[in-house]
C-alpha cells in the first residue's frame, strides 16, 4: 500500500522535502520486479542519514544488485512522528511510499551506543514488534543492525535484531541478499533462513547463541560458528556518488573515502582497532571519482575521508591535481580532523583558497606523558610545527580536541591543557592573533581496545572539568566546550554492557528516550535512563559505572596481573582480528608509558589483524605533487542576462526557497552553464530569483535571472535546464534582458494569486461570497499588525496592497464527509522585495475581517510575478487560469 503522502505534509510538518524520496541519484526500482526488497532505514534524521558515506555506499551498492531493490527510509521529526500516531499511518520508505511492513529486509545503522532507543521509535512507528522473539514465525521483515557500536559489542541490543551484520559491508550485504533470494524462492521457514544466514561470514544471529551467568555468550545449537568474524572490504569510491539532496544536510557535500582504518595504535581509540588493517585507495582512482562526482552532482565543495586523512601519503599530490583539474569552478576542499604532525604547507595548500574551511586537530592530552600513556605518536615540538604552519598559512582560528579521564592522568596532565594552549598561543604570537576552539570530553572506555577494562567516576571527571574552567577564566582568545558527564557515564554503561540491558533500553525508549545525540533532548533522555534503570533493577551496576568500577592505573605494573583481566567479556565471541592477549601486553604497555610504532610505516606490531581472513596493509606511495596552477579567480564579466520564466509543482512545492536557489547552483555546475560571478571574499554565482515563493505553494509564473559570462541563445539556456532540473520545475521561457535593465529582483511589483479557502459555517455557493469580496475592495483601510526584523511591532493598511480580488469558482463539498466547501478567489497584490507584500495569509485575514467568519486557507497556486516594465496587458489574462493549477 502506497502512503498518501499529501494527507501527511500538511503545513505544520517542518522540512517536508526530508521525505519526499525524489533527490537527483534515487533509484526508483520497479518493485514487482524485485526479489528482495531492502530498506536502509537509519535511525536519525533526515538531514544526518542522507549524508552518511556509509548510507549511500550500501544503497547504491545493493541497488547495483540484480533482483534487488533498495529504499530508504529515516527517523521522522517528532512533527511528522505525531501525525503518524495520529493517523495511524505506518512509517514508510521514502522512494516507493511503501509501509516498511511490505519489505523483506530492513537494515539499520548502529553507530552509537544510546542510538537504540531511536532504532525501537522507528519499529514501533513501522507497526513492527521491538524482538526477535515476538517476530518470531510471522512474515515481518528480517531486521538486522550494522555500523560501528553493533560491530564492537551488539549484545545490550541482541533482543531486538534477526541479526548483526559484523564489520563492512560493501561484500557482505550482497552476499546475504542472495541468501535471502534463495531462501524465500525455496518458501524456508524464518528460522531455516536465519540459520542459512548464520552460516554467511560477518553474519551473528543473537537467537542462536545463549548468555552464561558470567556474561559470556555461545551457540546454543549446532551449525553456528563459535566466532563470528568481522569482515573487511576494498573501498570503491565509484559507490559514494549518488544522492542529491535538496535539502541543506550535516554534510554537504560530496564525500570520498580515501583510506579505510587506522594503525596508529592510539589505545583509546576504538575505530582504529576495528577497522584494522589500513587500505588506501589508488590516487588515480581518487582524483577520477572527485571529479566525476563533483560534475555528477555539481556540489561546491568536496571532502576526502579516512580515519586520519594525513596518513594517506598522497594526500597533497591528489588535493592538488583535482584542485587543478576543478580551479575554474570555485570548489573547495574539507579535510575531517588531521594528524597535526603531517600537516605541512603542502596540506595547507590544498585547503586554502578562496574559502579557507575550518582546521581542527586533536592532541587528545596536555602532556607529552599523557600522549605516550595513550600512543598518540605525537611530540610537543611536532604539536608546535603543524599549529605555527596553519597559523602561517593564513588560519587565524584552529579546532582542538582533548580528552580528560585518561588512564593514568593526573591533575597536573589535566592543567597540562591549559599550559600546552599558553604556550602555543606565545609561540605562535606576533601581528595575528591565533584564537582557538577547544572541545574537551570524557575519555569513555571502548570494547576491543587496551582501555576497555579502565573506568573512570563521574565525580571525578566534575571536578576536573572545574578545575579546568577555574583556569581558563585566566587565558584570552579561547572557547572552551565541555562534554556532558551524564551522557557520557551512560555510554559507558550501555557501551560495555551485555544482555541484561535490553530492558533497560526498552523501558528508556518508552519513558522518552530518543534522539540522545542532539542536545535539546539532554534532560528528558537522562531522566528517562535513569529511570529505567531503576525499574530493571540494575541501579547497582549503573553506580559502579558512575563511581569508577575500575582504575586499572592505580597500583604498580605487577597489579595488572588482576584476574580481571582475564574474565570474559561480553564481546569475547566476535572475531574482530584483534588478539585479546595483546591488549593486554599493550595495556602492560600503557602504564610504562611505553609507545607503539605505526605499522603500516615502520615494524608489524603483531596485533593478530594481518593475516588470510582480514588481509593486510596496503599503504600507496605518494606521486609527485603536481605544480600549483592558481586559486579560483570569479569570473565578473557579465556579458549577457537570462530571464527564466519557470514552475514549481507536485512534489517541488514542498522545496524551501533557499533550497531551490542551491539547487540552481548544482544545476549550473551540472550543466556546465557559463554563469557569472560576484567579486569579494565569497564568491557567489549571478543567479537572482525574484521573489520567494512559500513553501507548499505552486506556482506557474516564477521568475530567476542568470548572468552569464559568455553569450547563449535563449533556447539552449532552456534546453539544458529542462534537462538538469526535477520534472516537477518546469521551464516555460527564456528571453535575454539587457544589463542595463533592472534585475527580476529589483523589478517585482506585484504577483497574482489563486487560493482555495474553505469555511466550514458557510456554503461556498453563499451569496454572502461575493458581498464580502466587494465589502473587502470597498474598504479604504484594512489594519494589520507584523513584526519587523528588529521585533518591534508595525501597523500597516493591507487595503493599499491589494489592486484586484475576484471569485473564480466554488467546490461543494464531497457527499458524506466532513471536508468543509471551497471557493477558488484570485487576487493580484503588492509583492515587493522591500517587504511591501500582501501575502495569501493577509487576505485570508481581510476577507475575515470583513465577513466575521473564521476561514481556512487550503491551497496557495502563483499565477504571475508582475514587473515593473510588464504591459497593461499583461496584467491580467483570465486564459491562464484553471482550477487544475490549484488543484
Amino acid at each position: 500500500m502506497v502512503v498518501a503522502l499529501d494527507a501527511l505534509l500538511t503545513p505544520e510538518i517542518m522540512k517536508p522535502a526530508r521525505y519526499l524520496g525524489n533527490e537527483l541519484g534515487a533509484v526508483h526500482k520497479p518493485w514487482d520486479a524485485a526479489a528482495v526488497r531492502w530498506s536502509l532505514t537509519y535511525p536519525e534524521v533526515y538531514e544526518v542519514g542522507a549524508s552518511n558515506l556509509g548510507h549511500v555506499i550500501l544503497y547504491n551498492i545493493i541497488n547495483a544488485q540484480p533482483r534487488q531493490l533498495c529504499d530508504r527510509a529515516y527517523l521522522p521529526a517528532p512533527d511528522l512522528a505525531a501525525k503518524l500516531r495520529a493517523t495511524q499511518t505506518p512509517l514508510f520508505a521514502v522512494e516507493s511510499r511503501r509501509s516498511l511492513l511490505e519489505f523483506d529486509i530492513l537494515g539499520f545503522s548502529l553507530s552509537y551506543e544510546l542510538g537504540a532507543t531511536n532504532i525501537l521509535e522507528m519499529l514501533d512507528l513501522a507497526g513492527i514488534p521491538l524482538t526477535w522473539a515476538e517476530r518470531a514465525g510471522t512474515d515481518y521483515p528480517l531486521i538486522f543492525a550494522g555500523g560501528q557500536t553493533a560491530t564492537s559489542n551488539p549484545e545490550p541490543y541482541a533482543d531486538f535484531f534477526d541479526f548483526i551484520a559484523l564489520g563492512d559491508g560493501e561484500e557482505l550485504l550482497p552476499e546475504i541478499g542472495l541468501v535471502l533470494e534463495e531462501g524465500k524462492a525455496a518458501g524456508l521457514s524464518r528460522e531455516a533462513l536465519l540459520l542459512d544466514l548464520a552460516q554467511v561470514p560477518g553474519v551473528y544471529v543473537p537467537q542462536f547463541y545463549d548468555m552464561a551467568e558470567d556474561g559470556s555468550v555461545h551457540p546454543n545449537r549446532a551449525g553456528v560458528p563459535r566466532r563470528i568474524l568481522r569482515r573487511v572490504a576494498t573501498p570503491i569510491p565509484a559507490y559514494s556518488i549518488g544522492l542529491v539532496p535538496f535539502i541543506e544536510t550535516v554534510h554537504d557535500r560530496l564525500v570520498i573515502e580515501i583510506r579505510r582504518g587506522c594503525t596508529r595504535g592510539c589505545r583509546f581509540c576504538q575505530p582504529g582497532m576495528l577497522t584494522r588493517p589500513a587500505r588506501d585507495v589508488a590516487p588515480e582512482q581518487v582524483i577520477e571519482t572527485v571529479e566525476k562526482g563533483m560534475r555528477a552532482t555539481g556540489y561546491n565543495e568536496f571532502s576526502l575521508l579516512s580515519l586520519s586523512c594525513s596518513d594517506y601519503l598522497a594526500l597533497p599530490a591528489v588535493g592538488m591535481e583535482i584542485k587543478n583539474r576543478l580551479k575554474d569552478e570555485n570548489i573547495s576542499l574539507s579535510l575531517p580532523s588531521q594528524r597535526v604532525d603531517r600537516f605541512d604547507e603542502d596540506i595547507a595548500h590544498i585547503i586554502g583558497g578562496t574559502r579557507k574551511g575550518g582546521l581542527t586537530f586533536a592532541p587528545e592530552a596536555g602532556t607529552q606523558r599523557m600522549r605516550d600513556i595513550v600512543n598518540k605518536g605525537l611530540t610537543n615540538e611536532e604539536l608546535l610545527r603543524g599549529v605555527k604552519t596553519a597559523h602561517e598559512q593564513g588560519w587565524d582560528k584552529i579546532k582542538l580536541y582533548f580528552m580528560i579521564g585518561l588512564p593514568g592522568e593526573t591533575d597536573a596532565d589535566v592543567l597540562g591543557i591549559v599550559e600546552t594552549l599558553r604556550w602555543l598561543r606565545r609561540e605562535c604570537g606576533g601581528r595575528r592573533r591565533l584564537d582557538f576552539n577547544i572541545t574537551i570530553s570524557n575519555f569513555t572506555p571502548k570494547p576491543h581496545t587496551p582501555f576497555q577494562w579502565h573506568s573512570v567516576s563521574t565525580s571525578e571527571f566534575k571536578r576536573k572539568q572545574e578545575m579546568l574552567r577555574a583556569e581558563f577564566k585566566y587565558v584570552k582568545g579561547i572557547k572552551v566546550n565541555f562534554t556532558d558527564v551524564r551522557i557520557s557515564a551512560m555510554e559507558d554503561f550501555v557501551g560495555r554492557g551485555n544482555r541484561r540491558l535490553a530492558p533497560v533500553i526498552r523501558r528508556a525508549w518508552e519513558l522518552g528516550a530518543g534522539m540522545d545525540s542532539w542536545w535539546e533532548s539532554l534532560e528528558r533522555a537522562y531522566s528517562a535512563w535513569t529511570q529505567a534503570i531503576d525499574e530493571s533493577n540494575l541501579t547497582w551496576k549503573y553506580r559502579k559505572v558512575e563511581s569508577g568500577e575500575w582504575n586499572v592505573m592505580d597500583g604498580a605494573a605487577d597489579d595488572l596481573q588482576d584476574a580481571r583481566l582475564d574474565d570474559p567479556l561480553p564481546w569475547d565471541h566476535l572475531d574482530t582480528g584483534i588478539d585479546k592477549q595483546w591488549l593486554k601486553d599493550d595495556l602492560h604497555r600503557a602504564l610504562e608509558a611505553a609507545t607503539v610504532p605505526d605499522c603500516s610505516f615502520d615494524g608489524c606490531s603483531h596485533c593478530g589483524v594481518c593475516s588470510t581472513d582480514f588481509g593486510h596493509n596496503v599503504v600507496i606511495q605518494p606521486p609527485a605533487i603536481p605544480a600549483f596552477a592558481g586559486e579560483f579567480v570569479p569570473n565578473q564579466n557579465r556579458v549577457q542576462r537570462l530571464r527564466v520564466t519557470f514552475g514549481k509543482q507536485g512534489d517541488m512545492r514542498l522545496v524551501s526557497h533557499l533550497d531551490l536557489i542551491r539547487l540552481f547552483d548544482r544545476v549550473v555546475r551540472r550543466a556546465q552553464i557559463p554563469i557569472a560571478f560576484t567579486g569579494g571574499f565569497h564568491p557567489s554565482p549571478r543567479i537572482s530569483p525574484a521573489n520567494a515563493l512559500a513553501l507548499g505553494a505552486s506556482s506557474t509564473g516564477e521568475i530567476v535571472d542568470f548572468e552569464l559570462t559568455q553569450c547563449m541563445e535563449p533556447s539552449r539556456l532552456k534546453d539544458l535546464l529542462t534537462e538538469h532540473l526535477p520534472d516537477h520545475i518546469p521551464v516555460y521561457a527564456v528571453s535575454e534582458i539587457p544589463l542595463s535593465d533592472p534585475s527580476a529582483t529589483q523589478a517585482v511589483h506585484q504577483a497574482e494569486y489563486r487560493l482555495m479557502i474553505a469555511c466550514s459555517e458557510v456554503s461556498a455557493a453563499d451569496p454572502n461570497w461575493p458581498r464580502w469580496i466587494d465589502g473587502v475592495l470597498a474598504a479604504t483601510e484594512i489594519p494589520f499588525e507584523q513584526k519587523t526584523k528588529s521585533g518591534k511591532i508595525k501597523v500597516v493598511n493591507l487595503r493599499d496592497r491589494l489592486f484586484d480580488l475576484q471569485l473564480l469558482s466554488t467546490e461543494p463539498a464531497a457527499l458524506n464527509t466532513a471536508q468543509p466547501e471551497t471557493v477558488q478567489i484570485r487576487y493580484i497584490g503588492s509583492c515587493q522585495n522591500d517587504g511591501t507584500i500582501l501575502r495569501p495569509e493577509h487576505l485570508v485575514f481581510m476577507l475575515e475581517a470583513v465577513s466575521g467568519q473564521s476561514l481556512e486557507l487550503q491551497k496557495i497556486h502563483r499565477d504571475r510575478l508582475v514587473l515593473l516594465d510588464s504591459s497593461p496587458s499583461e496584467q491580467f489574462n483570465s486564459e491562464q487560469f484553471n482550477s487544475e493549477q490549484v488543484n
